[in-house]
């Protein structure tokens, strides 16, 4: 383990990268807005779009051994949004990241430092128009179907950006989808049919990364990296298609919806085949089994606080073992997993977020997963505020029995106007082969600055 001088050290460099970022963007922030061309400042000449975006900037630190810069990020995001007719609208937008952690570090393989000092990344991208009680939408959208905190359980749609795991927002991780989407609205009751006929699948970087989904030592050996493949996508074609369907409606308080989805799985699995390759008996290749979803969501406002739940039941995918001699080192399980929240707002400056979670798997065999993640678990979140400016919070996710829990505890400072900058720290903890514990050594301490425009 780090020592706490060197610890608080690399938290002191991190402070002071970050109070310097907030004040050129807080300064940026006086500046008097770029004029629209064809604005002459009256209500009347408002302009036919609307322009922003963010700048996010994070700067962290992994202190467990062995310790190293391990993000150094600039996000900058843009969006357009206008009106074409009174019943046409249109958006558009995109990111780009740049890392110079990945330029120069001697700590990570070079697959790695080509796939994470750079990316562009579309937003979303897509045109609303509507005729009578229908609504429809086509282009890159993010299709969200689920609520709960620091998880994805009923949000089964939305590809995401996973080389950071979960620690990101869900507004960096997720991945927009090209898609078609129609929607029905009756008095209470809502009805949503989309479909994909181009798939957009998880980004889960390159073997060596910090948080790449198989269970590898950090830092990882070149000769154990070239044992993973990239992954193998299907064929672009109408039958590989996703398509879905999702009703909801409102029953005595209660926001009751039901949802169906056919799609490949947006991460995935890791399949060991023969190598060809003379020493080298076997490889493992990451593919997208074709499954199908059944699930619901409930919420409802009880007064005190508010009550939601999600469950999802899945078949077709396929788990990675642990076991070399099983065919392939897969098995195909059917899945059931629920989470119940309820929150609550004791003052105006607190919230309280509890949750229980849980995976069942159908046709045992659990225990021989290559990345545990069955069994019950709960979360906590908790945020207040100390001052008009200081808002410290902390999410804590445990599962009771092979996964392990993630610990995050954060402090945000709204600086300026649309300005604000949060301390951290995260912490896994767990075996090996949980799906947090994996990430054993991966604890880091980071800042993280936000400007949005």
């Amino acid at each position: 383990m780090i020592s706490v001088p060197r610890l608080t050290a690399r938290f002191g460099w991190i402070l002071a990268v970050a109070v310097i970022g907030w004040g050129q963007n807080a300064a940026q922030a006086q500046l008097p807005p770029a004029s629209v061309a064809g604005n002459t400042g009256s209500a009347l000449d408002a302009p036919a779009f609307k322009f922003g975006g963010f700048f996010d900037g994070l700067l962290a630190d992994t202190y467990a051994a062995p310790s190293h810069w391990s993000r150094a990020v600039g996000r900058l995001q843009l969006t357009a949004q206008g009106t074409l007719a009174d019943d046409v609208k249109w958006k558009l937008g995109g990111r780009i990241d740049a890392d110079p952690v990945y330029l120069s570090s001697d700590f990570y393989l070079d697959s790695v430092k080509r796939n994470q000092r750079f990316s562009a990344i579309w937003g979303e991208n897509y045109l609303d128009f509507s005729a009578g009680d229908w609504n429809f939408r086509v282009g890159a959208q993010n299709i969200v179907w689920g609520e709960v905190v620091g998880l994805f359980f009923a949000d089964v749609v939305s590809a995401r950006d996973m080389r950071e795991f979960l620690l990101p927002s869900f507004d960096l991780i997720r991945i927009p989808q090209w898609a078609g989407r129609a929607e029905y609205f009756s008095g209470d009751s809502h009805v949503e049919f989309i479909w994909i006929p181009v798939p957009t699948f998880d980004r889960i970087g390159k073997p060596g990364s910090d948080f790449y989904p198989a269970p590898l030592p950090s830092p990882t050996p070149a000769d154990i990296a070239s044992l993973f493949h990239d992954p193998q996508r299907p064929d672009r074609k109408l039958g590989n298609s996703n398509f879905g369907l999702r009703a909801n409606t409102l029953a005595a308080g209660w926001d009751l919806a039901a949802f169906y989805y056919r799609s490949f799985s947006t991460q995935p699995t890791f399949y060991r085949m023969p190598s060809g390759v003379a020493g080298e008996p076997f490889v493992f290749e990451p593919r997208y089994d074709r499954i199908w979803q059944v699930g619901g969501t409930v919420s409802k406002d009880l007064g005190d606080f508010v009550l939601r739940g999600e469950t999802v039941y899945a078949h077709g995918q396929g788990y990675s073992l642990a076991d070399l001699t099983a065919p392939e080192s897969v098995i195909k399980r059917s899945t059931l997993d629920y989470i119940v929240s309820a929150e609550f707002a004791p003052s105006g400056d607190t919230r309280i977020n509890v949750q229980g979670f849980q995976r069942v798997f159908f046709g045992g065999d659990a225990d021989r997963l290559a990345v545990r993640n069955d069994g019950f678990g709960a979360s906590i979140f908790v945020s207040t505020k100390l001052t008009a400016t200081l808002e410290p919070q902390i999410l804590w996710i445990q599962n009771f029995r092979h996964a392990g829990s993630l610990v995050r505890p954060r402090l945000n400072w709204s600086a300026a106007k649309n300005t604000t900058v949060g301390f951290g720290v995260d912490i896994f903890s767990g075996p090996a082969d949980g799906y947090f514990g994996r990430y054993n050594n991966r604890d880091r301490v980071y800042a993280e600055l936000r400007y949005d425009f």
